[in-house]
């Protein structure tokens, strides 16, 4: 039963925004701010270290009923590219890939996600109840809205 455990969750979302690539990415990559934009999703976000474009951020996720306690490495390249590598806790190994592409119509968001579940989210996938893409579709919809807004 061991290869039951390797659950591998990869998804990509695309979306066409209607704002400029800025805003998006600007957004997207204020992690400082997701606790204060969106506590439902964040509920508790603390910068541990910011050294260029590079922070260290220890983050509590709400995904799939569940709460992730994680330490994620936030890498942005402005306006293009924000990376989000997870280095420590409940989904360590998960890396998040935001491509922010200029449209005719705004902005063509990319995301890619690749998540490793550990503990309790490896049990809820096992047991059927991953909706994880679709949690994870939910929380970039809020993003898009207030980017809209």
């Amino acid at each position: 039963m061991g290869y039951f455990l390797n659950i591998v969750t990869k998804f990509t979302i695309k979306k066409t925004v209607n704002v400029k690539r800025e805003i998006l990415f600007d957004l997207l990559s204020d992690f400082e701010n997701y606790q204060k934009l969106f506590p439902q999703h964040f509920p508790s976000i603390r910068v541990r270290s910011m050294r260029n474009n590079v922070a260290i951020v220890e983050e509590h996720l709400n995904l799939d009923d569940k709460e992730l306690v994680i330490m994620a490495k936030h890498v942005s390249q402005k306006p293009v590219l924000h990376e989000i590598f997870v280095i420590g806790g409940d989904a360590k190994g998960t890396h998040i890939k935001q491509q922010f592409i200029e449209h005719t119509s705004g902005t063509k968001l990319i995301v890619d996600v690749d998540f490793k579940l550990k503990g309790k989210m490896k049990i809820a996938g096992l047991f059927g109840k991953n909706n994880l893409e679709q949690d994870y579709d939910d929380i970039i919809d809020d993003f898009i809205k207030i980017a809209e807004n």
